[in-house]
């Protein structure tokens, strides 16, 4: 694998390395499912069951849990063991932060010509 010489120092550097670009691209085909995109949504008003979230989407508990187990592995969202049920939030604040940005951009595609 050859690199081609950039005329500008601006396009010598990446941002990300190799490892963090197939990192990022994993979390992001995670959120590339209107399924996990409707559970962050609901999620974004507080923790709730797979109970609550599954009335909330009208989705099959199988379904919202395979979502959710991705969704942790993806390290979107948390599960917080209360009792025998476990009640799942947005990891943090970023997760709001992306899912916000991109409800954003997608007002902005609906308002080009």
């Amino acid at each position: 694998m050859t690199t081609c010489d950039a005329p500008e120092d601006r396009y010598a550097t990446d941002p990300l390395g190799v490892a963090e670009a197939d990192r990022l691209a994993e979390v992001m085909q995670g959120l590339a499912s209107p399924v996990r995109l409707r559970l962050l949504g609901v999620l974004r008003s507080g923790p709730a069951t797979v109970t609550e979230l599954c009335v909330a989407i009208d989705a099959g508990q199988a379904s919202v849990s395979n979502h959710l187990r991705l969704m942790r592995h993806l390290g979107l969202v948390v599960g917080e063991r209360e009792g025998r049920r476990v009640r799942y939030r947005l990891f943090d604040d970023h997760v709001s932060a992306v899912y916000d940005e991109a409800v954003r951009h997608l007002g902005h595609l609906r308002s080009q010509p």
